[in-house]
């Protein structure tokens, strides 16, 4: 026996309450001297005994009240077997349905294991089913309904996730002991090598739970499988296209695959490659001209092994125009437009066409038709054509300013206004040059720039950023090198130099194309989001611009993904399944997102037994020694309700005895003497 809250054993001290009050109120009594009882009334007299066994029974009761009332809140205790508790048990039924679990039958004898177990149960025992993957999901309540638990697994359906049993484990712990019952856990899973966490302490279990391991797998089966894909998200160029294909094997023998290149359901090409024994090679395809919009794709390898929801994998291409940029000068010097437009397109996959114009050429262009604008030491602007800027960036456009000496004769930074202080040129008594001192690299126009501090800069302009400028890059001198303005939607970088290599020799670094092609893909509102994604990974659906506005979502089934409500709401989306998804924004624009299960799904090695054992041995030593009769587990159980029900007996009883003893006796009424004749 023991005792869950022994403190409050002191109150057993409250016990002397009820002896010190007795002894006060202990009747004595004196003997008084009479001459004569002859002229006393004869009355029937109570006996002291009588009364002194009615109040030691009154002080038992109080007493006996103190004690229960401190032994109840101390919580007493005993350990009884599961037999002495009447045999009930709480059972808990996970069963895996990640992506491996398609191969072959496993799921359909998962699911016959999973109804053996609720066959076994008793009549009193409580069940609960859930199913796990990369996280775990509750199909029941609690419930004895052998029924209910029984409709939940038939109804239980493969995923596409990747099966975790540190996740499953952990949720086994969160459950405790629902109705103070002992637990006793069925994981039903192929027990897939690749699904067992790192810390293996990531597996442990209550001690106090029984862990029942129930693998559906054979030994390890052989399986080919599309690893990856490489394939551009966007083609700009007629040209064909380079898609890689990477195939693989796990657990197979040298063998000769066929490899097919699908495109909007269509086959285009088939190739053949050779692999080694748990080999892997490289397939090379060249996608011809695809159609003007979304092309859905797919590599694929013809066959019937095991596990066949792995031998295609998916990939989304979307054919568009090229982004156009305007590019503004003076018309003075063409190195500028030369470096920049040289470090633009070497980047075949942005997809940007440069072009370039004078400043008058300008003041008849519309700049809603591009992308970006780039002003390049631009000297005078007309009116006309820096009030259309000026619209353009509050509608949500992107300007790259880039100022020289003849922008600096304006005194003021086109588009955001900034005073211009002076113009700074090096000298060969002072400073020869100056670099780059504090870059922030937190940004994304700085994020792949390399090493700035190596530029040597002859010519800088020193300007003061209005209020709400964010300074991205330093000069040595600590004057702003390159800072950004948001005004309305849209935004402007202002960088202190030109971009040519007079001023600076920028243009010879390494770092002038990653820092060009970033500014260029910030201020057009490039979309730098993955090709593809892995299922249960999450895609965003609107930035801060964007707050309020709908995004509809579409499965792979064309079905709605997401109510009204969180079409508007929701920041993100979790892609909970393999195949193509479609979201279309708020702006018009409509991306097919391609999404495939984590390739580690595809090696069907199982775990060693060894392993599966010492799982197993995290929970009671029963599990330890590969389990035991239900006899032989014991559990706390709580006596704190048979003190509560004799504290309720004894209450009554005390306030019976003192009810009767206490209270003040009835006096007999005098007789009535005769009157003397």
């Amino acid at each position: 026996m023991g005792f869950l809250s022994p403190w409050f054993l002191g109150g057993v001290l409250a016990a002397g309450l009820p002896v010190y009050i007795h002894l006060l109120k202990q009747h004595r009594s004196e003997p008084l001297k009479f001459s004569s009882l002859m002229f006393l009334e004869r009355r029937a007299q109570s006996s002291v005994k009588h009364r002194r066994l009615k109040y030691l029974a009154l002080l038992a009761m109080r007493l006996a009240i103190v004690l229960l009332l401190a032994l109840m809140f101390a919580n007493p205790f005993v350990r009884r077997s599961a037999a002495a508790a009447g045999g009930r048990k709480f059972v808990a039924i996970a069963v895996d349905n990640s992506f491996s679990m398609r191969a072959g039958d496993r799921l359909g004898r998962a699911k016959q294991a999973a109804l053996d177990v609720v066959g076994s149960m008793g009549a009193t025992d409580r069940g609960q089913v859930m199913t796990f993957a990369s996280n775990a999901q509750m199909l029941t309540q609690a419930t004895s309904d052998k029924g209910e638990l029984q409709r939940a697994i038939q109804g239980i359906q493969p995923g596409d996730g990747r099966s975790a049993y540190g996740e499953i484990s952990r949720t086994l712990r969160s459950l405790g002991q629902p109705d103070g019952l002992p637990v006793e856990a069925h994981v039903i899973s192929d027990m897939q090598q690749t699904s067992i966490p790192t810390p293996f302490a990531e597996l442990a279990i209550p001690p106090s739970m029984r862990l029942r391991l129930h693998s559906v797998a054979n030994d390890r089966e052989p399986n080919w499988y599309v690893e990856s894909v490489n394939a551009p998200r966007s083609i700009f160029q007629p040209k064909k296209v380079r898609v890689q294909a990477v195939v693989a094997g796990a657990g197979t023998p040298a063998a000769d695959l066929g490899v097919e290149l699908v495109m909007n359901g269509r086959t285009l090409e088939t190739k053949h490659v050779k692999l080694g024994a748990n080999g892997r090679a490289t397939v090379e395809f060249y996608l011809p001209e695809a159609a003007y919009g979304m092309n859905r794709g797919e590599v694929r390898i013809p066959g019937n092994d095991k596990l066949a929801a792995d031998d295609h994998f998916p990939f989304a291409v979307e054919r568009k125009e090229a982004t156009r940029i305007l590019f503004i000068s003076d018309g003075r010097s063409a190195r500028s437009a030369t470096y920049y437009k040289a470090a633009i397109e070497s980047v075949p996959e942005a997809g940007y066409t440069v072009e370039t114009v004078s400043s008058d050429q300008a003041a008849n262009i519309s700049p809603d038709k591009f992308s970006l604008v780039v002003l390049s030491d631009v000297g005078s602007l007309s009116s006309g054509l820096e009030s259309n800027l000026t619209d353009y960036v509050k509608g949500g456009g992107g300007v790259f300013v880039a100022l020289g000496s003849q922008a600096a004769a304006r005194r003021r930074v086109p588009v955001t206004g900034d005073a211009i202080q002076e113009t700074r040129y090096a000298s060969r008594e002072g400073e020869r040059f100056q670099t780059a001192g504090e870059v922030d690299r937190t940004h994304v126009a700085t994020a792949r720039a390399g090493a700035l501090d190596e530029v040597r800069f002859y010519q800088t302009i020193r300007v003061t950023p209005g209020k709400g400028a964010r300074v991205i890059a330093k000069l040595s001198d600590g004057s702003p090198l390159l800072y950004e303005r948001k005004t309305g939607e849209g935004r402007t970088l202002v960088f202190a130099s030109t971009l040519d290599n007079v001023a600076n020799d920028l243009p010879l670094h390494a770092s002038f194309i990653p820092l060009m092609e970033q500014s260029a893909h910030y201020l057009a509102g490039y979309d730098t989001s993955p090709a593809q994604y892995l299922v249960d990974s999450f895609v965003e659906l609107r930035s801060a611009r964007d707050a309020g506005s709908a995004v509809d979502v579409l499965d792979p089934d064309g079905k709605r993904a997401l109510s009204l409500k969180e079409s508007a709401t929701a920041q993100a989306f979790r892609l909970n399944r393999e195949g193509f998804f479609e979201l279309r924004r708020a702006n018009g624009r409509n991306e097919l997102i391609a999404v495939h299960a984590d390739r580690r799904e595809s090696d069907l090695d199982i775990v060693p037994k060894d392993t599966l054992a010492l799982w197993q041995g995290t929970g009671s030593p029963e599990s330890q020694s590969g389990g035991g009769p239900a006899e032989q587990q014991t559990r706390p159980y709580s006596l704190w309700w048979y003190f509560a029900l004799a504290l309720l007996v004894a209450s009554f009883v005390e306030s019976l005895f003192a009810s009767q003893y206490l209270g003040a006796e009835q006096e007999p009424q005098p007789a009535v003497r005769r009157k003397a004749a």
